[in-house]
C-alpha cells in the first residue's frame, strides 16, 4: 500500500514534497511559540503527553477513515523508534528546556538536530555525504545562528541548553529510524501509530496532565489541542511525507528555517520584534536550503570506441534499481528507488 501512495508521486511531484516540508516547518515554528506560551500553566510532560494525545487520536481517526490498517510487521521497529525518540523524548526535553530559553534561543539549539540527521543519514542510510549538502548546512547553521542570537530575554541557564541538545539529538534519531519505516508503510501509518507509541511513552506523566488541565485556563486547552492537532497530526504528516519523498539529510536541512519563523511569528505573540540580524540568519537560512538542494554536477564522460561496453551504465541502472539511497541522487529518488 505504501508503494502505491509514495514512488508514483515521488517520480512525479517532488514540488509537493518541498511545500509539504515548508508547510511544517511553519507548523513547527508555531510550536516553539505556543510551548513558550502556555509552558508556565502546563508542565513539560503533562504537555507532551496532552499534546500525543490530541494528535495521535486524530490521526487514528484518518487511518480508520482511510483504510489503512495497521502497518506491516517490518515497519514496526522504524516507528517505535521515531514514537519513543521523536514524539516522547523530543516533546518533553524541548517543553523543558523553553522554560529556562525564549522560543528563538529554542528554536536555535534545536535546529542542531539537521546536522546530526545528515551525520547519522550519511552514515547509517549511505545516503552520503555531497558538496551541496553539506555547503548548504554550513551556510544555513549560520543563517540560524544569527537568527537564534538576535532573540533575547529569557533565561539562557545551562540546563536549558542542555535539554534543547537533548530535544535535538531525540529528533535526529527519530528521523533515522522514520526513514527506513517509510520504505513499508505510508507517510500516515508512520506518524499515526508513532504518535500514539509516544503517547504511550509519555503515560507516567498522565497524573500531572489532569491536575494541570483541571486549574488551566481556557487559553492553555485551545494551545494543547492547537498543539496536538496542527504542529503534532498534520505537521509530522507532511514531514513523513516529505520524507518519504526525499533524502532524509537534505530534507533536515530544510529545518534551518525553523529559527527564522519562530522569530517572525514570536513578534506579535510574545513580544519579540526581529531586528536586522534576525531578518539577515532568515534569508543565509534560504539560501542554505537552495544550496543543499542543488544536484553535484557530474564529471563529463570519457570518450570511448564504438565498440565499447557500455557495462558500465548498466551497473549504475542496476545498482539504482535495488534502493540505494544517496544524497547525491535528486530529492525524489531516494525512497521511491528503494521501493522499486
Amino acid at each position: 500500500m505504501a508503494q502505491h501512495e509514495t514512488s508514483p508521486v515521488a517520480a512525479k511531484t517532488p514540488v509537493t514534497a518541498l511545500a509539504a516540508a515548508l508547510l511544517t516547518m511553519v507548523l513547527w515554528a508555531s510550536a516553539f511559540v505556543a510551548i513558550r506560551h502556555i509552558g508556565e500553566s502546563v508542565r513539560p510532560g503533562s504537555l507532551a503527553l496532552g499534546r500525543l494525545l490530541v494528535g495521535a487520536l486524530a490521526l487514528l481517526v484518518v487511518v480508520t477513515i482511510r483504510r489503512e490498517g495497521l502497518p506491516p510487521r517490518a515497519a514496526w521497529p522504524g516507528i517505535a523508534g521515531m514514537g519513543v525518540f521523536w514524539f516522547g523524548l523530543y516533546m518533553v526535553a524541548l517543553n523543558w528546556g523553553e522554560q529556562h530559553t525564549d522560543a528563538g534561543t529554542a528554536a536555535l539549539l534545536v535546529g542542531a538536530g539537521p546536522l546530526l540527521v545528515a551525520l547519522l543519514a550519511g552514515f547509517l542510510l549511505h545516503e552520503g555525504f555531497p558538496r551541496p549538502l553539506l555547503v548548504g548546512l554550513t551556510v544555513a547553521f549560520v543563517g540560524a545562528a544569527l537568527a537564534g542570537a538576535s532573540s533575547g530575554g529569557g533565561d539562557t541557564a545551562v540546563v536549558g541548553v542542555l535539554l534543547c541538545l537533548a530535544a535535538a539529538a531525540g529528533h535526529a534519531v527519530g528521523v533515522v529510524f522514520q526513514k527506513p519505516a517509510l520504505s513499508h508503510a505510508s507517510p500516515l501509518q508512520v506518524t499515526a501509530y508513532a504518535s500514539t507509541i509516544g503517547a504511550i511513552a509519555c503515560l507516567p506523566f498522565a497524573g500531572q496532565l489532569v491536575t494541570d488541565l483541571g486549574n488551566a485556563s481556557a487559553g492553555s486547552w485551545a494551545g494543547v489541542v492547537y498543539l496536538g492537532l496542527l504542529p503534532t497530526a498534520l505537521a509530522f504528516w507532511t514531514w513523513s511525507y516529505a520524507l518519504a519523498h526525499m533524502p532524509a539529510g537534505r530534507l533536515g536541512a530544510v529545518t534551518y528555517i525553523v529559527p527564522a519563523i519562530t522569530v517572525v511569528l514570536a513578534w506579535p505573540t510574545l513580544g519579540e520584534f526581529p531586528s536586522g540580524l534576525a531578518l539577515a540568519g532568515g534569508a543565509l537560512c534560504l539560501l542554505g536550503v537552495g544550496l543543499s538542494r542543488r544536484t553535484p554536477r557530474t564529471a563529463p564522460a570519457t570518450t570511448t570506441s564504438p565498440t565499447a561496453s557500455p557495462a558500465p551504465e548498466r551497473a549504475s541502472t542496476e545498482s539504482g534499481s535495488v534502493g540505494e539511497v544517496r544524497g547525491e541522487t535528486a530529492d525524489a529518488s531516494g525512497l521511491a528507488r528503494a521501493q522499486d
